[in-house]
């Protein structure tokens, strides 16, 4: 078993990322391996993602879509990536979505319904209910699912990338450009670890939210592809741009659960827990504020009240609210909350990483051979703030023109998959102690969460590297004696990943967009 296998394509994650480049790859002739770390195909942040799809509205033009990226953004986004999304997402979106995938999206007659959300300036999200990354997900999965050209490996985890440069028993191959080769990958039901070439590797893996001690994230997002990249020598930029969302359910029972942005975009007010608005006070644009400026204005509302949550009021709403948020309305009514008649307790939680493995407009990183798309990427295009519900459209259509260059390059000379030696175990391999992993997990949460969380500050932020430092010395000799399976990689990418977001923050003097660092003794 310890024979490599060989692919066109290897793509590690399969969020709509991970599985447009998968189903657009093998239609364009490739075969394709698709590695996802659980047992299913549901736990992505695109299965969870309840708002919508950015489109073009009826009203609208690109070019208003491409002004409220960048002034969401800060001005600091990369236009050429903010142009391509503007002017081809709708088109692959209708074609891919709409007439191949026939995602379910809410409509009137024959016309779509556009809902709006913060910092939009026209009604264009595509939604189906509060659930459309599940829709979206149960369509993609099944044409995925059924594609001959794709293989899925459940339950297996990337373990580090595969470089020439890293790898190669031949020592005349670090003379060379890094090219990457593919993976090495565990299989988490045998704990065998495979060499997994390709020509082209693509990372999906998702987000990090699950350093930190609040998130709407699920358990996968933890920084692996990041890590992975870092490790591998390719370029992270933005890393510091962590976006918060002002909104997740504040229950013991609900383990950050997302309340979508376009309630608030349909009317819904945040009170104090005492009923009194508050929003006025921080931004004139009220509940349609960008989702930094809410999480700030909750954060700092909460510290001078001393309260642990705000509430959201949906009692205005002139809508059928069960019928347009019924994914929300369930889960509330679960937990005993009639969203009706009862306003939601709320708290901001992590929720997006902007930044990432710096790529261009095709998807290509800077290591030859590598590609990332969807939350781990950083094309460019959110700045220091992601404009809301634009993490569909970026990972449908970055996956989509990365399979399409694939195609294109496929056939670019020979590979030196040969010189590429079977994983090496240590020696004496040692079982991994589960409280040891939880321990480690719950100092990295709570540093991240209080150090380098919505407010930073120097003083904090340099207390978080050098606490970070001496855990990631700690956690790397564990995991060189370790005998490997998925929580014990999980952990070596999570202690990685913080150091990359701390250094980032701390480089970055200026607060814009979703990075903010207050004065010592200022105020927000």
């Amino acid at each position: 078993m310890n024979d490599p296998l060989y692919y066109d394509v290897l793509i590690i994650g399969g969020g709509i990322a991970g599985g447009t480049l998968a189903w657009r790859a093998a239609e364009l002739g490739m075969k394709v391996a698709l590695i996802i770390r659980g047992k299913g195909t549901a736990e992505s942040n695109t299965y969870y993602a309840q708002g919508g799809m950015v489109s073009l509205g009826e009203d609208d033009s690109p070019e208003l879509l491409a002004r409220d990226i960048i002034r969401a953004g800060g001005g600091i986004n990369n236009p050429e990536a903010v142009k391509v999304l503007a002017e081809e997402g709708p088109k692959v979106v209708e074609e891919f979505l709409v007439k191949t995938l026939k995602v379910p999206f809410a409509r009137q007659g024959e016309k779509f319904l556009y809902g709006r959300e913060a910092a939009h300036s026209r009604r264009r999200i595509l939604f189906v209910g509060d659930q459309t990354g599940k829709a979206i997900m149960e369509a993609l999965w099944k044409a995925v699912n059924s594609h001959p050209s794709i293989d899925i490996y459940t339950a297996h985890t990337a373990v580090d990338l595969i470089t020439n440069t890293h790898h190669a028993e031949d020592p005349l191959e670090t003379y060379k450009r890094p090219r990457c080769l593919g993976a090495y990958v565990l299989d988490n039901s045998t704990g065998e670890i495979r060499r997994f070439f390709a020509r082209f590797t693509a990372l999906a893996t998702g987000g990090l939210g699950r350093i930190y001690l609040h998130t709407t994230n699920p358990e996968g997002a933890r920084g692996d592809g990041y890590a992975m990249a870092a490790r591998a020598g390719a370029r992270l930029l933005h890393m510091e741009f962590i976006q918060f969302h002002p909104t997740s359910l504040f229950h013991r029972d609900a383990d950050g659960f997302l309340i979508s942005e376009a309630v608030r975009g349909e009317g819904a007010k945040l009170l104090t827990r005492d009923g009194r608005p508050f929003l006025h006070k921080y931004t004139s644009q009220g509940e349609l504020a960008p989702r930094d400026v809410v999480a700030r204005a909750i954060y700092e509302e909460l510290h001078r009240r001393g309260d642990n949550y705000v509430l959201l009021d949906l009692s205005s709403l002139k809508i059928n609210v069960p019928e347009r948020f019924p994914g929300i309305y369930k889960k509330c009514k679960e937990l005993g909350i009639e969203i009706t008649r009862q306003p939601i307790p709320v708290v901001p939680a992590a929720h997006y990483s902007i930044g990432g493995v710096l790529v261009d407009t095709w998807g290509r990183s800077s290591i030859d051979g590598l590609y990332a798309v969807g939350e781990v990427s950083c094309t460019g295009l959110h700045g220091a703030n992601r404009l809301a519900s634009t993490s569909l459209l970026e990972g449908l259509l970055w996956g989509w023109r990365a399979a399409e260059d694939m195609a294109r390059r496929d056939g670019e000379g020979e590979l030196p998959f040969h010189k590429i030696p079977p994983w090496k175990r240590p020696r004496h391999e040692l079982e991994v102690d589960p409280a040891l992993i939880v321990q480690d997990w719950v100092f990295i949460k709570h540093t991240m969460w209080n150090y380098a969380g919505i407010i930073r500050t120097e003083r904090r932020l340099q207390r978080a590297i050098s606490d970070l430092r001496y855990l990631y010395h700690r956690i790397e000799s564990f995991y060189r004696t370790a005998r490997l399976d998925d929580a014990i990689v999980g952990l070596r990418n999570g202690i990685i990943v913080t150091q990359e977001v701390v250094r980032a923050a701390r480089m970055n003097r200026r607060s814009i967009g979703a990075h903010y660092i207050k004065e010592e003794d200022g105020e927000i």
